[in-house]
């Protein structure tokens, strides 16, 4: 066995529980016995507990993307319509996992800040997508709202998609028509 192959056996062996019976009610051993691994290996990768919740988020797909692969020069509403399908696609492999972290999130500082910190970049994803697909015109204070407001509505919608292909979140397109016209307003001469 090799040492990537048991570290990444403890983490799915570590999800699987974790999103059977919690955090709280899975003990290493029980990580150990579904991973086939001695228990004190779990303790060499993963030194807590806590630090398998740690490695769980590192597993949830990168929410960067280029604003040039989805922004459309001048067409606010499908440059967002772009980067919303991308991020769809991208947390659409790891539904459960995002679940469980998101629940976990209430009771675990650790998974909380990390989540934290993933928000921000969403945040900061939508922005540069609005700023390249407008020029750059609109008030930043505007910009600042409209980016924060759309990455609390995709994160919501990714928080509550549960296990499967059924339950991919719904769409949002009258939101994402209205937010652009509201920017769009902002930037159309008076």
């Amino acid at each position: 066995m090799t040492e990537d192959s048991a570290k990444e056996r403890i983490l799915c062996a570590a999800e699987a529980l974790f999103a059977e019976s919690g955090f709280d009610a899975t003990p290493t051993s029980r990580i150990a016995e579904r991973a086939g691994v001695p228990k004190g290996l779990v303790h060499y990768y993963f030194r807590h507990k806590s630090d398998l919740l740690t490695a769980l988020v590192a597993r949830l797909p990168d929410e960067r993307i280029e604003p040039a692969v989805v922004v459309v020069p001048g067409d606010l509403a499908g440059s967002l319509r772009r980067l919303v399908r991308e991020l769809d696609h991208r947390f659409s492999r790891s539904l459960g996992l995002s679940h469980l972290l998101w629940r976990e999130a209430d009771t675990h500082h650790v998974v909380r800040d990390a989540l934290h910190e993933r928000f921000q970049v969403l945040v900061r994803q939508v922005r540069a997508v609005i700023v390249a697909a407008t020029g750059g015109g609109l008030p930043t204070a505007d910009v600042d709202r409209a980016s924060g407001l759309l990455a609390r509505a995709v994160s919501h919608r990714h928080a509550t998609a549960r296990h499967s292909e059924d339950d991919l979140p719904a769409e949002f397109d009258g939101e994402l028509t209205f937010i652009a016209d509201a920017l769009s307003a902002k930037a159309a001469p008076a």
